[in-house]
């Protein structure tokens, strides 16, 4: 059982190392293309009409401040068709109204559109769009974005030839100050944006569209094959359709679009959920094609790992389960010359911290103070990991869901308040919040059993994942008794 125990162990840390050494490799690209700049227009002309979507469902905290936003974007009024794409079943139906019949008023070509069903979710809201779209571009907002004035402006100079189907933006976030919980977003965020998106970009790998804060020529995304809803991750899907078809994306690093962070733990918990397993599904998709094309080695190697690195949560899982056994057996028997050979496996660690350090250091001066909640961030990505693996095996058994959105609750000051809101609702306390309980006391024994045998180099992994699972489980738990309490008021 020892032997067996090992070897399982050894395979799940061979794997996350091999996943969290891609650092490394961005690293050499972030310093090999760090003066690379994207071609722009000169002389732009800004004469094209540009079709904004706005996808929705129920959203009436944030949907007047996005259209107001919208209607102040620094472009020709008359060149710019509005769409308010709005699958919405609450009181956001009035608000939109109410908000597209004054700005109609005021001159802009804006319209209410509306479905008789959530057929396809967003992919489905986008592509009914699309039918009536005049735009030669079209750029789409999520209802919780606050695009700056220039976006456009600054975004369309980058379609400088015809093979140009993508320019997406970097998100920045409004409430990054909010909390712990938004301050560990922002972090994690960063990484994709700054580094991953901006290195693989610059190297002439693919990229993805974010799904919000980008504009596309709408020939592309036809041209690709339109809007799919057969993964949670239709931006995803799209992106690497279009590029396997020839189409040049452009990611802006220093061009970003203000977006709210979920302030809540159990709305974040279903958004990484929707993340996750939407990739797995898009690269189950997406991995044959890109292996048949004629791209090079490199990109196909690249895009591999961009589609399958979802793939580490259940191995981060099965280590954080057999961390604790393992102590008892290093103190056990003959088996120090195995765990001598275990800690290369530290260069996983180092591998991710040199990653987000770089993220920090590219776009914040206070990067010190930033790169310090990186062991909180390493927690709480343990602590995510039962949550995360429950997508990547349903990813993977093909087993289809309902697009669940993540609630928007105009969260921006320190003041703000969500517990009041009419999305703050009674919940049912998920059993993934009670495993996740379990494993936290589980992960406990072994920082118990690390201090009594002295695995002063153990210690640290083990206090990891206990925080990671204990700060989970007991957010999920408190928020539900807060929704539940209210109702009862």
């Amino acid at each position: 059982m020892n032997e067996l125990i090992l070897i399982l162990y050894f395979v799940s840390l061979t794997i996350l190392l091999i996943y969290s050494s891609h650092g490394f490799i961005m690293m050499y690209y972030h310093r090999k293309f760090i003066d690379y700049e994207h071609k722009k227009l000169e002389n732009p002309t800004y004469d094209e009409i540009v079709t904004i979507q706005l996808p929705m469902y129920n959203e009436m905290y944030v949907v007047e401040r996005l259209i107001d936003y919208i209607c102040e974007l620094d472009y020709d009024k008359n060149k710019l068709e509005i769409q308010v794409l709005d699958d919405s079943t609450d009181e956001t139906v009035n608000i939109v109204a109410a908000k597209v019949k004054e700005k109609q008023l005021l001159g802009f070509d804006i319209q209410h559109i509306r479905r008789t069903n959530r057929e396809g979710f967003k992919a489905g809201a986008l592509k009914e769009g699309l039918k009536t779209a005049k735009g030669k571009y079209v750029a789409i907002f999520d209802a919780d974005f606050v695009p700056k004035p220039d976006f456009l402006k600054s975004t369309l100079c980058y379609f400088t030839d015809d093979k140009v189907g993508l320019v997406q933006s970097r998100w920045e976030h409004l409430n990054e100050n909010f909390s712990i919980l938004t301050k560990i977003q922002a972090l994690a965020l960063n990484g994709h944006f700054v580094i991953e998106q901006t290195v693989r970009n610059k190297a002439g790998f693919f990229i993805n569209f974010n799904g919000t804060g980008g504009i596309w020529k709408k020939e592309c995304i036809e041209d690709a094959g339109n809007w799919n809803a057969d993964t949670l991750t239709e931006d995803l899907d799209l992106s690497f359709r279009a590029q396997l078809r020839g189409w040049k994306f452009i990611f802006l690093r220093d061009i970003t679009t203000p977006a709210e962070l979920p302030a809540e733990i159990n709305s974040l918990k279903a958004q990484q959920f929707r993340w996750t397993k939407g990739a797995v599904e898009t690269g189950k998709k997406l991995l044959p094609m890109v292996w048949k094309s004629d791209q090079p080695m490199r990109i196909k190697l690249q895009s591999t790992f961009h589609l399958s690195n979802n793939i580490v949560f259940p191995f981060v899982l099965i280590a954080g389960i057999l961390n604790v056994p393992l102590i008892f057996i290093k103190n056990s028997g003959p088996y120090d010359m195995i765990f001598n050979f275990m800690s290369v496996f530290v260069l996983a660690f180092i591998s991710s911290f040199l990653f987000y350090l770089n993220a920090q250091k590219d776009v914040h001066v206070d990067w010190r103070k930033r790169i310090a909640l990186f062991p909180l961030f390493m927690a709480g990505s343990m602590g995510f990991a039962y949550n995360n693996s429950r997508a990547v095996i349903e990813g993977l058994l093909s087993r289809k869901s309902e697009f669940v959105r993540t609630p928007k609750y105009k969260i921006v000051e320190k003041n703000d308040k969500f517990e009041n809101t009419s999305y703050f609702k009674k919940s049912k306390i998920d059993t993934s919040t009670y495993v996740e309980l379990l494993l936290a006391v589980y992960t406990f024994v072994g920082v118990v059993a690390s201090i009594y045998f002295a695995e002063i180099a153990a210690l640290p992994f083990h206090i990891m994942f206990c925080f990671g699972f204990s700060t989970v489980s007991i957010m999920s738990l408190r928020q539900s008794y807060l929704k539940n309490k209210k109702v009862k008021k």
